[in-house]
């Protein structure tokens, strides 16, 4: 833990190797209600099992990277997407991590992924301990709120285990009633096809309800909404990794992107994160945004009530079991 502290690191614990049957009934479920984007790993067994990817694997480390600079009212882009990309930032670390141990645990093998790879991140983070769910599907660190990535390593050293907390968010329903697409469902899981960031990095033709969803908000990549409101994020502390702080850029302008070549634009951003799905893509953005209607009140579709109703059943049921 030491030598992720001189990186920045303070939140590290340690997963067990799986195989991950609870989490296998989940994406099962969400396969079956087709609430999955294809960014995902889709092979459930690679998603549920690190032997699949590293096969003698024994445990999987893994590390939360907060990146909360504070708030830019003039930001067209999300948090997420400020500093340089965090693929980049986070790989880097856990690399060191990786060669760290190398040097000290004979015949230390491992595999690092940061968002890319076939395990679920968030899952990851909540079995080593890390921090608890919200009704957004976010994982919550009481220091650093939502705001977090997620790194981790799967590797093939038996290190003690860390165990999940007992406890979830305060389901005060505030991201449920607030997502411009209704994707929170109100029962810890999210329709990810409703989901605003999802929205603006689908290369897709968009639909006309997936263009309502995205002129609700100014944001031309990503989305802020569910963890802006939400009541655990109101006193999180700035990030201390200095990656994450310096050489921030909190919004790209419509001029320059209209005028450069799309050789050009990754010249300039191929090391930012938004730059991943093209000039294009954000011009798309940017355009539906600028001529959507000005008078035209933000509604929510009938969904949002739906899963309010869901999110109620379910704290009505727990106080009946306590």
């Amino acid at each position: 833990m030491d030598f992720c502290r001189s990186l920045g690191i303070e939140y590290a614990g340690i997963a067990h190797p799986g195989p991950y049957h609870e989490l296998e009934k989940i994406w099962s479920k969400r396969l079956a209600e087709g609430h999955y984007t294809g960014f995902e790993e889709m092979d459930i067994s690679k998603r549920i099992d690190p032997r699949l990817t590293l096969e003698d694997a024994q445990s999987v480390i893994v590390c939360l990277f907060p990146y909360f600079t504070g708030l830019s009212a003039h930001a067209n882009l999300s948090k997420s997407a400020f500093s340089i990309d965090y693929h980049i930032i986070i790989k880097k670390k856990l690399e060191q991590i990786g060669e760290f141990l190398s040097s000290r645990i004979d015949g230390f093998k491992y595999k690092a992924f940061v968002d890319n790879g076939p395990l679920v991140d968030r899952y990851m983070a909540y079995l080593a301990g890390l921090g608890y769910y919200g009704i957004n599907g976010h994982i919550i660190n009481d220091k650093f709120g939502s705001y977090v990535f997620i790194g981790y390593i799967i590797n093939n050293h038996p290190f003690p285990q860390d165990q999940p907390m007992d406890r979830t968010c305060i389901k005060c329903g505030l991201c449920v009633k607030s997502c411009p697409g209704c994707a929170i469902l109100g029962n810890f899981d999210i329709n990810p096809l409703r989901c605003r960031s999802y929205i603006t990095q689908k290369k897709d033709e968009l639909t006309e309800l997936e263009k309502d969803i995205l002129t609700k908000h100014h944001l031309i990549y990503g989305c802020d909404i569910c963890q802006d409101v939400c009541p655990h994020n109101r006193t999180v502390q700035h990030t201390g990794i200095e990656e994450f702080k310096d050489n921030l850029k909190y919004s790209i302008d419509y001029d320059e992107l209209r005028e450069i070549s799309n050789r050009e634009f990754m010249r300039r951003y191929r090391d930012r994160a938004f730059s991943w799905r093209g000039k294009k893509l954000l011009l798309r953005n940017f355009e539906l945004i600028r001529n959507a209607k000005k008078d035209a009140a933000p509604q929510n579709p009938d969904g949002c009530q739906e899963n309010m109703q869901r999110l109620l059943s379910q704290k009505q049921a727990k106080n009946r079991s306590l």
